[in-house]
């Protein structure tokens, strides 16, 4: 509906503008469809905290502290969105578009990386012992018989740490793998032994690996 405009006549009493009741019929209806609108504006608003309005100017104000806020739709130009730690953030790329994200320089710390490139797995005492790469960059193990390490989940180019003891022989095992040592050192057992591997190759059923092994005792540099 279009604006009421109410005629008050050119100059007072000269009979020319609308009758009283006219006048606040239209009135009336501008503030029926004032009410109306805001109504529908407002009510597409789920109420609750965060949620204001400014009654002066009709403004719609939404904030949410939350960390587990969730946002729809397009984020362009210079808005911000703030994730809380330990949040997942799911991205999709729209179809035709290439959607490219950025992350701040420094903005990924060591604790936001996956457990195969932070954390120990201690394997204890035993003659078989799984080597799962996707769950620790570095593992300790000690044989008490000729021990057989399995490996699983290795991706290329990922290096992990084994620290063994027991004077025993060890075989390394995978179904279709390749396993290379470099260097001339071999196990000794009567030592603690570091082994580094790395994996050159993931292709599934035909992996590459190669080894190099080092004993060492607890010393200061010299």
């Amino acid at each position: 509906m279009a604006k009421q405009v109410i005629n008050i006549g050119s100059a007072p009493n000269d009979n020319t503008g609308d009758f009283i009741r006219d006048a606040f019929d239209k009135v009336n209806d501008n503030f029926t469809e004032l009410y109306t609108d805001d109504a529908g504006d407002v009510g597409s608003i789920v109420a609750g905290t965060g949620i204001s309005v400014n009654q002066a100017t009709g403004d719609v104000t939404v904030t949410n502290s939350s960390p587990n806020a969730t946002h729809t739709g397009d984020v362009t130009g210079a808005t911000a969105l703030t994730i809380g730690n330990d949040k997942v953030i799911t991205a999709k790329i729209l179809d035709a578009n290439v959607t490219t994200a950025k992350i701040a320089n420094d903005g990924v710390t060591f604790a936001k990386l996956e457990n195969r490139y932070t954390a120990l797995s201690a394997l204890g005492t035993g003659s078989s012992f799984a080597l799962d790469f996707s769950t620790a960059t570095t593992f300790t193990a000690a044989a008490n018989g000729a021990a057989t390490l399995t490996f699983s989940n290795a991706v290329q180019g990922q290096v992990i740490d084994l620290v063994i003891t027991g004077n025993h022989a060890l075989t390394f095992a995978e179904t279709g793998s390749t396993f290379n040592k470099v260097g001339s050192t071999t196990y000794d057992g009567s030592s603690t032994n570091l082994i580094q591997i790395i994996c050159t190759d993931d292709s599934s059923g035909a992996k590459i690996y190669h080894y190099s092994i080092a004993t060492y005792t607890a010393s200061q540099p010299q």
